[in-house]
């Protein structure tokens, strides 16, 4: 099979690409970029506007940190932004959407920006997706980003014990599983790098990422897809259907791993249910232990309501208003 080397880089541009391609040598899927959804929501909203990047004045960026080699020849990257000062602050790392298998870092760095503003440190970062690696590598990548933010918390001024995870669409399902298995050994033995710090977060922001990935719905929309000969991310991500491994669907979706130590989620919902997908038995489960949660509704709202505005600046406040309060 031939392979098309080729280097991109790409922020807010449309994707002329083919759906996957071979980029630094690693297999990427384009077929989600922020011009490719505008493009497809403004046909119903003609109003909507795409969020540019704005680094505020009394932020400092520092972009394209290392902190993984999951092996010799990969290695991941996160950004990071703060206020411009000497003050420790509460850090929140940031997940981004593509169904698991498209999108990169590049998408969060909006919000990031402007969160950072309201004091905090923001880190977008790079995860393993399907078409280079399948569930759990990308759970196992996150984690390995939470312990690298305890072990670098003086060099970028991190307040330790006030630390969140955010996530958009599939990022909001990861961010929720990292959440609700604090304290738990799923995914941690494996994990090599900075053995001497924990991956534990204190709150989850879960935007419009599904938490449980067994619902008839959502197991019906994959068997949906494959009788029209199209596969579905959830299943490009595990590699199995439900029926061949449910372990696996089981062990990624958050409803099923809640106990005591689990934290609490703040939840930004689009107007889409099948996006909310097992939120109210999550949110059952969390308040058995008095484990708070909240939700947060944008009336009229398509999936990716988080890249354009009318949407962006009341989900920064929603954000930005719930870190103030958990912190």
């Amino acid at each position: 099979m031939r392979h098309l080397f080729i280097v991109v880089i790409f922020l807010l541009v449309g994707s002329v690409l083919p759906a996957q391609v071979i980029i630094d040598g690693i297999p990427r899927d384009t077929s989600f970029t922020v011009y490719n959804t505008y493009i497809k929501e403004r046909k119903k909203r003609p109003y909507i506007k795409i969020v540019r990047p704005h680094l505020p004045d009394n932020v400092i960026a520092k972009e394209g940190i290392v902190y993984s080699r999951p092996s010799a020849n990969r290695s991941l990257h996160l950004n990071l932004y703060r206020p411009d000062d000497k003050k420790k602050y509460p850090a929140l790392l940031m997940i981004h959407g593509g169904g698991w298998s498209s999108g990169d870092l590049s998408l969060q760095i909006p919000m990031a920006q402007q969160i950072a503003a309201k004091g905090y440190v923001t880190i977008p970062v790079e995860y393993r997706l399907s078409p280079e690696a399948l569930y759990p590598a990308a759970v196992n990548d996150l984690k390995t980003a939470l312990r690298w933010i305890r072990a670098n918390a003086d060099q970028y001024g991190i307040d330790t014990t006030r630390i969140a995870v955010s996530g958009c669409s599939a990022g909001g399902q990861l961010a929720t599983l990292l959440g609700v298995t604090n304290g738990q050994e799923t995914n941690e033995t494996v994990i090599e790098e900075y053995p001497n710090h924990t991956s534990k977060v204190q709150a989850v922001i879960n935007i419009d990422g599904v938490s449980d990935l067994t619902t008839k719905e959502s197991l019906d929309g994959v068997l949906d897809a494959i009788s029209k000969n199209k596969v579905s991310a959830s299943l490009k991500w595990f590699g199995a259907t439900y029926e061949e491994n449910k372990d696996l669907w089981i062990e990624a979706s958050p409803v099923y791993w809640v106990t005591k130590e689990s934290a609490p989620v703040c939840f930004i919902n689009s107007s889409i249910p099948r996006f909310h997908g097992g939120r109210d038995e999550l949110i059952e489960k969390l308040a058995e232990y008095n484990i708070s949660t909240e939700i947060h509704s944008l009336p009229d709202a398509p999936h990716p309501f988080w890249l354009f505005e009318p949407w962006f600046e009341p989900t920064v406040k929603y954000m930005t208003d719930y870190l103030n309060k958990v912190f």
